[in-house]
């Protein structure tokens, strides 16, 4: 009897090897490999590495890109204008789209509120790996939704979902999660990294074939990211990720993969008793500033995938007592941050080598653009001046090594949102300055660092 082929693949990242290990040399964790089976290929199932197993792949015709009709991939309705955004403009038939989060994130509660909406115009299958049937009833109960029309069903076989699917011929299948999928012919456990992956290879492989939206549910590992994410992110549209703490009661989508819309675009939700409501101008929420203005606080306009968004940078200098002064960074990149605390000693004259920085960004934003460099430097100056900056003040630019403001992309979308809430001021990269004065808006314009200090 032949013997079974076996590999020994990483928990972690994914990676796979011939024989076992202690160090996985991708990702260089230790004793993170474990053996899986391989499965053998069926008679008959086209597996075969010969020509005649290709000879049904053969017959099919080769289109030219420029004949393709593009009408005939509409896009549908989430039924949220902030998912529809962070999607592209809305979900797109045959894709398999990945939604991560932390555990009460709210995840299920966002495919269940977009399901049992659609459900009503659509053919929808939400299959629950994880719950009960009577478990999720309860949660559209307490959340008002409409639950007629919606296909449920509780199962974890790879397989029986399959064929159920092909029986109900779904427009848009749900499954939750994929951590709990399992396929009969890998032998090991549901959640590692062979059933994960092939689980998800077979619903995508029918999502492709039959033209249906497939959205995924995926668990975070204890680091924050996304449990096997070498593993999915080949094979998978879109990749989003739901963030937010449970001391917070709003939640941010953020989209990390997305081949069909922009990356890094952003939408931003608020957890109430009815479940997600979306929230229309996410710049209201995060400038909940208090009335007497404090010395380190200023706000900076960010640029998140298609939109400007404004937001509050906070920074504490204060004296330090060790020998080697803390950085903090919150929300922003730590190592920039110290590389814009030289590039103030350097070309600024400030000095804060023997000073502990503490920096936040306010509302559990992370700031991924260099926009927030001057922002971040006139706050550690107003902090470390104790001088309270202008609350009418808003900020963005680029710095580079040599002090000079650098522009940034959308600077004049970035002056008219701030002008939308009531700014009179704003200091700008020579570059992003309007050639027209704005009517209400003082915009000041510099070239280097020291022309923003002497602008304060």
């Amino acid at each position: 009897m032949a013997k079974a082929k076996s590999a020994f693949v990483c928990t972690e990242c994914g990676a796979d090897y011939r024989k076992w290990q202690g160090q996985c040399t991708s990702c260089q964790e230790w004793n993170t490999l474990s053996e899986v089976t391989l499965a053998s290929a069926r008679p008959g199932s086209g597996a075969t590495t010969g020509r005649a197993g290709y000879a049904g792949d053969l017959s099919r015709d080769v289109v030219d890109l420029s004949n393709v009709d593009l009408s005939e991939v509409p896009r549908l309705t989430s039924t949220f204008a902030e998912f529809d955004r962070v999607l592209g403009g809305g979900l797109v038939p045959g894709s398999a789209v990945l939604l991560g989060g932390n555990p009460g994130a709210g995840k299920s509660t966002l495919l269940l509120q977009t399901a049992c909406k659609l459900a009503q115009q659509r053919r929808i299958l939400y299959v629950t790996g994880e719950e009960s049937l009577s478990q999720v009833a309860m949660r559209a109960h307490r959340l008002q939704l409409p639950t007629n029309g919606l296909k449920m069903l509780a199962e974890t076989s790879v397989e029986t979902i399959l064929a159920v699917a092909d029986r109900e011929k779904p427009e848009i299948l749900v499954i939750d999660s994929i951590q709990t999928m399992h396929l009969e012919d890998i032998s090991s456990a549901p959640g590692g990294v062979a059933q994960v992956r092939e689980s998800a290879a077979a619903l995508t492989r029918f999502a492709k074939k039959t033209n249906t939206v497939l959205l995924l549910v995926g668990h975070v590992t204890k680091d924050g990211t996304l449990a096997g994410p070498k593993v999915l992110e080949h094979m998978i549209d879109a990749s989003l990720l739901l963030e937010g703490g449970a001391d917070s009661r709003f939640r941010t989508l953020r989209g990390q993969k997305n081949r069909f819309g922009a990356v890094n675009e952003l939408g931003v939700f608020a957890m109430l008793e009815q479940g997600l409501k979306e929230v229309k101008n996410p710049s209201a929420i995060f400038l909940s500033r208090q009335e007497e203005q404090a010395p380190g606080s200023l706000v900076m306009v960010v640029w998140e995938g298609t939109r400007p968004i404004l937001v509050e940078v906070q920074a504490l200098v204060d004296e330090s007592a060790l020998g080697n002064p803390r950085r903090v960074a919150v929300g922003v990149d730590q190592n920039r941050l110290a590389m814009l605390l030289a590039v103030l000693n350097r070309h600024g004259g400030l000095f804060t080598g023997d000073q502990d920085v503490f920096l936040n960004v306010v509302g559990g934003v992370k700031v991924l653009e260099t926009s927030a460099d001057l922002a971040v430097l006139l706050a550690v100056v107003s902090s470390l001046q104790n001088r309270a900056l202008p609350k009418e003040l808003v900020v963005f630019g680029e710095v580079g090594l040599s002090g000079e403001i650098r522009p940034v992309p959308s600077g004049q979308e970035r002056i008219a949102e701030a002008a939308k809430h009531g700014f009179l001021r704003a200091i700008v990269p020579r570059a992003n300055a309007p050639k027209q004065s704005l009517k209400g808006m003082e915009v000041i314009p510099v070239d280097k660092l020291s022309d923003a200090l002497e602008a304060l």
